[in-house]
């Protein structure tokens, strides 16, 4: 079976501990070569742990191998432009890690580029890809709880104080904050579950005094049919990672939306009604399943991706809008 060969560029946290090994685990793919800008040793450490045939002291000399036939990017967010159109340029297919830019001007940038040199991008929403959400549309279509009128999302978790300073995630100048980080992945899920963008976006922010980003934000939504949705996201609360969807009938609760890999692949969904409670569980492997998806496209030179450019597009013009709104102060309207 012919598989796609991946290059790996930057020795990220993500790459190690899910993306390298994803890719291993599935069967049209195979990591051939690892990248490292400012640390070669690290990159020749993570070669070593997983098999990987090739170690680059830069991201140029890994997009220059032919034998690479798509690179994953999980660098800092206000790099995904720049090395996502290097890319393209030297003909490698992209999968590049959420957010993917710092706006929606810089993905349409992003796109022309790899539409002009042909190649395949996508968004590394990889939560997407677990069967829970389908089984959750089904069910929301189905009309079990009726009519959909509140959604409630979030994505939280605690940062240690002592670690701030040395997280990327903290640093303005880089995309850092709790939006760009996982805000953007409640308000991903909205969306899609709606099938339809927000009318207004109206966000709020407790500003980190040091470090000058949104440890905590709130985000308020309105969608057609007088649907609303509120989002927050943390660095400052335990882990939560959930969606609620409210109707006239009753609610199904998600509480395990984008990380069930850290349950072993489990996810779980609840619904509840007048009188009725039950508890679903559903498995599935997203970032090998995101990985698969990807490569057969790659594989059968098939444009149609679950996660489009219009959507990429559309999630970073909400955040641009939350972002609007929280420098003003004031409704944003789509």
């Amino acid at each position: 079976m012919k598989k796609v060969n991946w290059g790996i560029l930057s020795t990220a946290g993500i790459a190690k501990k899910a993306t390298i090994p994803a890719i291993k685990r599935t069967g049209n793919s195979v990591v051939k070569a690892i990248a490292s800008g400012s640390d070669i040793e690290k990159a020749k450490e993570i070669a070593g742990i997983f098999n990987i045939e090739k170690t680059y002291d830069s991201y140029e000399k890994l997009l220059d191998d032919p034998d690479i036939h798509a690179v994953y990017i999980p660098l800092p967010n206000h790099l995904h432009k720049e090395w996502t159109i290097k890319a393209a340029k030297k003909g490698k297919h992209i999968l590049c890690e959420k957010p993917a830019a710092l706006n929606a001007d810089e993905v349409l940038e992003m796109k022309k580029a790899c539409k002009e040199n042909n190649v395949l991008f996508m968004e590394a929403f990889m939560y997407q890809y677990h069967p829970q959400h389908e089984f959750v549309k089904s069910l929301v279509e189905s009309g079990e709880i009726g009519e959909v009128g509140y959604i409630q999302g979030a994505f939280t978790f605690y940062m240690n104080k002592e670690d701030r300073g040395n997280n990327i995630r903290m640093n303005s100048e880089k995309g850092g904050g709790s939006l760009y980080d996982v805000g953007c992945y409640p308000i991903h899920a909205i969306r899609n579950l709606l099938q339809t963008e927000p009318l207004t976006i109206h966000a709020f922010s407790e500003l980190d005094k040091t470090h000058h980003v949104d440890a905590d934000a709130i985000v308020h939504l309105t969608f057609p049919n007088g649907i609303r949705a509120t989002i927050d996201s943390s660095f400052n609360l335990a882990m939560r990672n959930e969606y609620r969807i409210h109707g006239t009938k009753g609610s199904i609760i998600v509480p395990r939306a984008f990380r069930p890999d850290n349950h072993g692949g489990e996810g779980i969904v609840i619904i509840e009604t007048t009188g009725s409670y039950r508890i679903e569980t559903l498995y599935g492997d997203q970032y090998a399943d995101q990985i698969a998806h990807f490569a057969n496209a790659i594989l059968n030179n098939d444009p149609h991706l679950k996660q489009t450019y219009t959507n990429t597009i559309n999630n970073m013009r909400v955040l641009d809008a939350c972002y609007e709104s929280i420098k003003t102060g004031n409704v944003v309207s789509l």
